[in-house]
């Protein structure tokens, strides 16, 4: 198995288990599919949800971990995803949520457990592109809560991908890096101020 998924912080864990357990946290959730849930539901798969805010095109970008993000499965699917969040009390539940990246996050990690070399997954978000790709760090031992994208990552781009980002194509750092940096440039227009 050549993903190596780290740890989450127990509190994370237990504040997501404790808002499956309670039917007021999932029924404001609102999300159908949580609703509906026939037998037990249990959050499986946690990623680090780490944030790129500059877009830059040099390797070392820096990036941030906004929580941690774990799919929440019943039977043989995932129905939904939970976020947990840091706050001055320690970990947190934050949501429950469904959508297209709770299936293209399941299918970016069974096309990653197909590679041979091991990586450790992490989800990357680049709010600026409106953008979430699995990132498959080279290190699998590394602190899945810290560090930054080294140039021989991975990044997978989930579906939807923005326009001219093709979703679940793995793709080097320092090859896609460049091109979100393109994509995350304000265009001047001809004749505008400076």
């Amino acid at each position: 198995m050549p993903l190596h998924v780290p740890p989450a912080p127990a509190p994370a864990l237990r504040s997501v288990l404790t808002a499956l357990s309670s039917p007021t946290a999932v029924r404001e959730a609102r999300t159908p599919s949580l609703l509906g849930v026939q037998g037990p539901a249990s959050p499986e798969l946690p990623l680090p949800v780490h944030v790129l805010d500059g877009v830059t095109a040099g390797v070392g970008t820096a990036t941030r971990l906004a929580g941690w993000r774990f799919l929440i499965r019943t039977g043989d699917r995932a129905v939904a995803a939970a976020d947990t969040v840091l706050t001055a009390d320690g970990w947190t539940f934050s949501r429950f949520f469904e959508g297209p990246y709770i299936a293209s996050t399941e299918l970016a990690l069974r096309q990653a457990e197909a590679m041979t070399q091991p990586y450790q997954p992490r989800l990357l978000s680049v709010p600026g592109l409106y953008m979430l790709a699995l990132w498959l760090h080279g290190d699998p031992t590394a602190d899945g809560s810290t560090g930054h994208p080294a140039a021989t990552d991975l990044l997978v781009p989930l579906a939807p991908a923005p326009p001219g980002i093709a979703a679940h194509r793995p793709h080097r750092v320092t090859d896609l890096l460049p091109v979100l940096t393109h994509r995350a440039t304000p265009t001047r227009l001809l004749g505008s101020p400076a």
